[in-house]
């Protein structure tokens, strides 16, 4: 099945229609066309967001409904990668394991729980079923997405130090990274937090400009290579984690302005999980995001501003006598929709 989740589209497969190991991602690169800059040759999109699989099946202990397996493919490079997770994709897998009768919930407002299993996270996602399928149409209307669809609520659970061990592996809000301050955090997703104007941008430029900049981009990804060990992730040249996002002052009604690469090209929104880390950064005093953070703000709910819109995501944190923080709680509200249902074709077959 092909889902659009979020801001974010790609196949969604139930676990017992596929092999395992290497003969798995071998069948999933021949059917996303990976490598490939057009993809033209499978499914893929030509570009990260839209090289994307989730896999499906029933939770394997008492603690969620399924489990959720993601895995990022390369769209040039012939990759497949378990090393991070997607929360964009998260808000189609309730759907699908109702579209495939993994539940048979009854009419009404239903709660999926969803074990991540590239994190070890739960999230918990409400969303309408009516005669026993999900709905689909509603107002709700997200960033980076034309029209509106049915929400989907999503609340987290436990999702920090997933990948990392620990919300700031370092132990330290503020880390110097080859001489730009930054936050490494994990509150879900890997991200390492820089203002935007210590790598000399305003932190408003388009995602073409950006991608244009060559010496920008040389300098993220040795940022990104120092920050891999220092966030317990050890070599992270051939993978997608850490993302990288730079932070300034709101251009418009948010409470900060983001520009995210993820890692190699430039996010035209933000990802789930990396704006719920993002939010948790401009919530600790001290750190670069909350130096850029609208003043007056007294709201559980940050406002990320990203080139296509605007990103809510609700963090609550505290922080402790000894000035440690800690999440209380982290959600989103996302939409989704079923786009095609049917076989695919491998190369070989």
């Amino acid at each position: 099945m092909v889902m659009r989740g979020g801001s974010s589209k790609g196949l969604f497969f139930l676990a017992d229609d596929l092999p395992s190991g290497a003969e798995r991602d071998e069948i999933l690169m021949q059917v996303m066309g990976t490598p490939d800059a057009r993809q033209i040759d499978g499914m893929g999109g030509a570009h990260p967001l839209t090289s994307k699989v989730a896999i499906v099946e029933p939770c394997t202990h008492g603690s969620a409904d399924v489990d959720y397996l993601f895995l990022q493919l390369g769209v040039r490079e012939a990759f497949v990668t378990d090393r991070q997770n997607c929360g964009n994709l998260l808000a189609g897998i309730g759907p699908f394991a109702v579209e495939r009768r993994l539940l048979r919930p009854e009419n009404g407002i239903v709660g999926v729980r969803v074990h991540m299993l590239n994190t070890d996270g739960i999230a918990k996602a409400t969303f309408e079923v009516k005669e026993g399928k999900p709905v689909y149409d509603g107002t709700t209307a997200i960033s980076g997405v034309p029209g509106t669809a049915a929400a989907i609520r999503i609340e987290f659970e436990g999702i920090f130090g997933g990948s990392t061990g620990s919300l700031l592996p370092t132990g330290n809000v503020v880390d110097d990274v080859l001489g730009v301050p930054a936050t490494l955090i994990d509150n879900g997703m890997p991200v390492v937090v820089m203002e935007a104007d210590d790598l000399g941008i305003s932190g408003y430029e388009s995602c073409d400009e950006l991608e244009s900049h060559t010496s920008l981009r040389e300098r993220l990804e040795k940022i990104r290579l120092e920050a891999g060990p220092m966030m317990n992730l050890g070599d992270v040249a051939k993978t997608t984690i850490p993302k990288l996002t730079m932070v300034a002052p709101p251009a418009h009604d948010g409470d900060l302005c983001t520009r995210t690469f993820i890692p190699h090209r430039c996010h035209q929104a933000i990802g789930v999980l990396g704006a719920v880390s993002v939010a948790t950064a401009a919530l600790m005093p001290g750190s670069p995001a909350s130096g850029v953070l609208r003043e007056g703000r007294d709201s559980d709910v940050v406002t990320l501003e990203h080139p296509s819109g605007t990103f809510d995501a609700l963090v609550s944190i505290t922080i402790d006598e000894a000035g440690e923080p800690s999440v209380e709680r982290s959600g989103i509200v996302r939409t989704a929709r079923k786009l095609m249902d049917g076989l695919v074709y491998p190369r070989r077959y």
